[in-house]
């Protein structure tokens, strides 16, 4: 057996001991969520990488519900925030104020001190308080007056949009749509599974309730663990043929260039890299395979290029050109 070989067992072994509560998590998430599979897997990876989350969806989809049910099933802090036009930054971070009596400041702290946060439609509140998040999301870390305040650990921003299409929303700066690791887009479901929501769902009294099934701590246990899968060189490649096909697709003979305008950044490649390590943890193994990183890609990239007005013109979406770059390239 040669060394990597012998690595990898270890890291598998240590995968399936540090991933044992992702089976109760997913039982527990499911009394509440009906088939959605792929939004269940991209939470769980989204806890797994450290990263936050933005999901984007007409009303009705379960979006909110589900960011919930996942805080309920942690033992963390959990605080909703609900963005409306009128919102301002010191809803969200806190502010301070003034007390004539003793003429000195005290500090209150806004409801982003909190493991989880919801940032409900986050695109119906203007961009100085969408902005208010920034160094929160990248430093976790706050700064309120002088004073700069550390955020607890964990700290997720899981945030839900409706699309920009819709009454009375304003499109995200794009220095904060990078500051997701993940842009998930949700669907409808399948007749079969909306079948299934209306048999468990079609009630006036919603007695379901999720009892949490995990501590932080064994959280940032299994973020250790992720960090140790293995990435082998042809992976780390393969990762990087992908970013750079956004901004140089003529080095690969893809025939997309005139439909972008910016490819992915830098942290576009460490984002896929640690999101296949999450993808192949949550499947039970201590490597990374070209699958994983196929899997990913589209939720790490689909918010970070940006098309240009000919692929507008031809009605192709950043979606559509990750899947071309996805089926051209070579695979190791």
């Amino acid at each position: 057996m040669n060394t990597a070989t012998g690595t990898i067992d270890v890291v598998n072994e240590r995968v399936r001991e540090r991933g044992a509560f992702i089976r109760d998590l997913r039982t527990e998430m499911e009394k509440v969520i009906v088939g959605q599979k792929y939004l269940v897997d991209r939470l769980i990876i989204g806890m797994l990488s450290n990263g936050h989350i933005l999901l984007e969806g007409v009303p009705g989809l379960a979006k909110t519900l589900s960011v919930k049910t996942l805080a309920g099933c942690m033992n963390t802090e959990f605080q909703r925030i609900q963005f409306t036009p009128d919102l301002l930054p010191a809803d969200v971070i806190g502010t301070q104020i003034y007390n004539p009596k003793d003429g000195e400041f005290s500090l209150k702290k806004g409801p982003i001190f909190s493991n989880i946060i919801l940032a409900d439609e986050i695109n119906r509140a203007p961009a100085k308080v969408q902005s208010a998040l920034l160094e929160a999301m990248q430093e976790r870390q706050v700064t309120i007056g002088q004073e700069t305040f550390t955020l607890p650990e964990p700290f997720l921003v899981l945030a839900t949009e409706n699309p920009i299409e819709q009454e009375g929303t304003y499109p995200l700066p794009e220095a904060q749509v990078d500051r997701f690791m993940l842009k998930l887009k949700i669907t409808y479901p399948s007749i079969e599974e909306e079948r299934a929501i209306l048999d468990a769902m079609a009630f006036t009294q919603q007695n379901v309730a999720v009892k949490p099934v995990m501590e932080p701590e064994t959280l940032l246990q299994a973020r250790k663990v992720v960090d140790e899968v293995y990435v082998d060189d042809k992976i780390k490649e393969y990762i990087l043929s992908i970013i750079f096909a956004t901004r140089e697709p003529e080095r690969f003979q893809l025939q997309v260039g005139e439909y972008l305008r910016y490819g992915a950044s830098p942290r576009a490649t460490l984002a896929l890299t640690v999101g296949a390590r999450a993808h192949a943890f949550l499947n039970g193994r201590g490597y990374v395979t070209p699958q994983d990183v196929k899997s990913m890609a589209p939720d790490i990239l689909r918010h970070r290029i940006i098309v240009s007005y000919e692929a507008e013109a031809e009605e192709l979406t950043s979606d559509d050109l990750i899947q071309r770059i996805l089926s051209e390239l070579p695979v190791p």
